[in-house]
């Protein structure tokens, strides 16, 4: 289990979750924040903090951010536009930095409004 981090963090990235997560386990996309599922030891730091409620233990996950779920594993299990290779598990956000790229549902979406 993991947590998920939904659409209302969607052209916002706040960020407050990464300073607040002890693991190092939210990483930085062109639009949104993810959370890798193997790195996440589930402490539930980041959900709180969150100033646009995004994030979700991902058995509470609301219907409507469902597809979310699969859309941060794609992050990190398929090649993402402008990489060679999947990112894997790069063992910290703070390491790889920054990545120009989205996972295809957040890239797919329109701009968010603030």
């Amino acid at each position: 289990m993991t947590y998920v981090i939904g659409k209302p963090c969607v052209d916002v990235m706040d960020r407050a979750c990464v300073e607040e997560c002890p693991v190092d386990c939210i990483y930085e996309g062109a639009r949104a924040l993810y959370i890798h599922p193997d790195e996440c030891v589930d402490c539930g730091a980041c959900e709180p903090v969150c100033p646009v409620e995004a994030i979700y233990y991902e058995d509470d996950l609301p219907d409507e951010f469902e597809a979310y779920k699969d859309d941060n594993d794609a992050f990190f299990s398929e090649t993402l536009p402008g990489r060679d290779e999947p990112l894997g598990s790069p063992g910290g956000a703070a390491k790889l930095g920054p990545v120009a790229a989205d996972a295809p549902l957040v890239a797919s979406l329109p701009p968010q409004q603030p």
